[in-house]
């Protein structure tokens, strides 16, 4: 019996998208590899011609199955028209995937991908994203777990970096601030294109003597300590007659309790809740301890009290160059030049190191001394550390082939 029109029209429509999914698959496929592999586009016109060679086929084979399928014309007509539109749109989406796939991958440019836009906060002329810690802090394997304060620290600090470099560096730069602000033994972070970051981490192995530098000793006095006062802070503590220079590593004020620095021992001092980069005290009486030299820790044992002044220690214009460097995207090595490794013997001209692999040498570490920007007639010698400045493939290559 003769069905209605518009019954007749959705049959032909689900016959046309029944039949015509297999050819619009080869639709796309035909489009998406003769771009990709040849750099030209097929003609439409035989992908639509093979599509309903395709589309008729399967028709036929469900009119063996049912002859009713194909029994009213205007089915047919309107299953074709179908088949037609999908073939021709799958087409000219292969088409298109097929000019923008690139032609090779490299684990580089895996490597150099940057952050998505969207997720881009504009500070300024800079652009800046917000780190977002996911999921649970995993314990590093081999040490022992991590505290609940370090854990609570490290997914809820605000942890802004710049928008600017690829992921690889985004993801060195968060573990050294992890590293350097909650003295974390190891840390290893994995940060995708929305900003989200995978932590795993190692809470820290010893006391405060792992901050002491060598040749210096600690000292705790007590004094008013000054606000803001933090880790790594060049300060005079003066008591009477007495001045003596040295560096802070750690801190306490009984002015709040309300934030603390961890130290490696367990010990809390007492700081200010904030955004800051590093740790800092809210200030008031307290004690410091400060990192001198030897000669001068003995006058500070018998203080009872001093004063604490913070010192200057200028800007540092080496790491603006640094940063400038690495947005360039230069990077920083150190390579041993090994005894039987062809840099032995060699000078740094004769290495051709700049004209056929675009790295340059900056310094060299020697046990007698440090040779800063070394002319090119410079012997290298077995067991010089070479500090070398390059793009990371240029520095993957140099290495792999002297040092």
């Amino acid at each position: 019996m003769t069905q209605a029109l518009p019954v007749e029209i959705l049959f032909g429509i689900y016959l046309g998208v029944l039949t015509g999914m297999f050819p619009a698959l080869v639709s796309w496929g035909l489009g998406f590899i003769f771009k990709y592999v040849t750099g030209v586009s097929i003609p439409a016109f035989g992908v639509v011609v093979l599509a309903l060679a395709l589309a008729g086929v399967n028709g036929g084979l469900l009119a063996l199955n049912d002859p009713d399928v194909v029994r009213s014309g205007y089915r047919i007509i309107v299953a074709l028209i179908v088949v037609l539109m999908i073939s021709l749109y799958a087409h000219a989406k292969g088409d298109a995937m097929g000019a923008s796939v690139p032609k090779r991958f490299s684990w580089h440019e895996l490597r150099d991908r940057t952050l998505s836009s969207d997720v881009v906060e504009r500070v300024g002329s800079r652009g800046e994203v917000k780190i977002e810690v996911v999921g649970e802090v995993v314990d590093m394997e081999g040490y022992p777990p991590l505290s609940a304060d370090t854990r609570t620290e490290i997914k809820t600090g605000e942890w802004r970096l710049p928008a600017d470099l690829p992921i690889s560096e985004l993801e060195t730069r968060f573990a050294d601030r992890l590293r350097t602000e909650l003295d974390l033994a190891d840390v290893s972070v994995t940060i995708d294109e929305r900003g989200r970051a995978a932590v795993i981490a190692a809470p820290p192995l010893s006391g405060i003597s792992k901050r002491v530098p060598g040749g210096k000793r600690a000292v705790s006095v007590e004094a008013l300590v000054p606000t803001g006062l933090a880790r790594g802070d060049e300060v005079a503590v003066i008591a009477g007659d007495t001045e003596v220079r040295g560096t802070v590593i750690a801190a306490t004020s009984s002015l709040t309790c309300e934030g603390s620095i961890e130290t490696d021992g367990g010990t809390a001092e007492s700081v200010a809740p904030s955004s800051t980069a590093a740790p800092t005290a809210t200030g008031g009486d307290g004690r410091v301890t400060v990192a001198v030299d030897r000669s001068n820790a003995t006058a500070l044992l018998g203080v009872t009290r001093a004063d604490v002044v913070v010192t200057a220690r200028g800007t540092r214009r080496e790491f603006e160059l640094i940063s400038m460097l690495h947005r360039a995207g230069k990077r920083f090595r150190t390579m041993t030049v090994k005894p039987s490794g062809e840099l032995a013997g060699e000078t740094i001209g004769g290495s051709n190191a700049r004209e056929a692999y675009g790295v340059a040498v900056l310094a060299i570490k020697r046990p007698d001394g440090w040779l800063v920007a070394p002319r090119g007639g410079t012997e290298l010698r077995a067991g010089d550390e070479l500090f070398v400045a390059g793009e990371r493939a240029a520095l993957d290559a140099f290495e792999g082939a002297f040092a």
